[in-house]
This record gives structure tokens, C-alpha cells and sequence, in this order.
């Protein structure tokens, strides 16, 4: 079982990460992209800004991503997330999960998007042409 994590300040590759996953007994890839959409309450988004207790976020992503490996089954996890200035149609978070049957992948990827948006030490701020919105929680 492995797990991988990567915080990026530029850019996000999702097939780079894929790459990460140990597919050694598995039968899929369970995968999410979440992108900055360009459009917010009816209000053009600029671009999306996330800051993050940068010390804290890789920490708070493996223990994550520890226990969906032990409360899913799966064999493999890879989490990426971007940290500055994300526009519109660009990766902001990914995560690939490798297990032997895709029922525990898609569930585990659901939870894993979940507790990141709960527990990582990120905070969002929507620069949109009506003004600036910093999103409410973590995540």
C-alpha cells in the first residue's frame, strides 16, 4: 500500500500523478479532478486564490489518505493539491485511487475529497469581477 502527496504552487498534472499509483493488484483507477469553474453565482470568477499552512497540508493529506487505505481496502492513493493563484479550467486538487475492485475506489474517493475539504488547512478566496469572496471552512 502506498500513498503519495504533492502540494503544487504552478501547475497540477492529474496523468503525472496517476502515474504515482502502485497498480500492482488492482483492477482500476478511481479518479477526481476538481477544476476552477469560471462562473460563480452568476458572476464571472477571475481566478480562485488558495492559501494553506503550507508546514501542516502534506501531514493533514497522508493521514487522510492513510485511513481511507484502511477503512476502504484500496492499495494506493495519490493526492495533489494546487496552493496561489488557479484560474479558470485549471486543476485545483486530484486524487487517483488504485484498488482491486472499483466499488471501494469510487468510495473511497468520495470520502477523500470530503475529509480534504473538512480537515486540510486550506483557505479559498473567489476574485470575481464583482469583488473579492473568501469561501467560508477549510478546504
Amino acid at each position: 500500500m502506498a500513498v503519495h502527496i504533492r502540494i503544487e504552487t504552478s501547475h497540477l498534472d492529474p496523468e503525472s500523478l496517476r502515474k504515482e499509483i502502485d497498480t500492482e493488484g488492482c483492477g482500476s483507477i478511481v479518479s477526481f479532478v476538481g477544476i476552477t469553474r469560471g462562473q460563480e453565482d452568476g458572476h464571472r470568477v477571475d481566478y480562485l486564490e488558495f492559501d494553506a499552512w503550507e508546514d501542516a497540508l502534506p501531514g493533514v493529506l497522508n493521514d487522510i489518505a492513510e485511513q481511507a487505505l484502511s477503512d476502504f481496502g484500496v492499495n494506493s492513493i495519490a493526492i495533489s493539491h494546487r496552493i496561489g493563484v488557479v484560474p479558470p479550467g485549471e486543476p485545483i486538487v486530484c486524487i487517483h485511487v488504485g484498488s482491486a475492485h472499483r466499488e471501494e475506489g469510487f468510495s473511497a474517493c468520495s470520502w477523500l475529497i470530503s475529509a480534504l475539504k473538512k480537515q486540510a488547512p486550506l483557505w479559498k478566496k473567489e476574485v470575481r469581477e464583482d469583488g473579492e469572496v473568501w469561501k467560508s471552512g477549510l478546504g
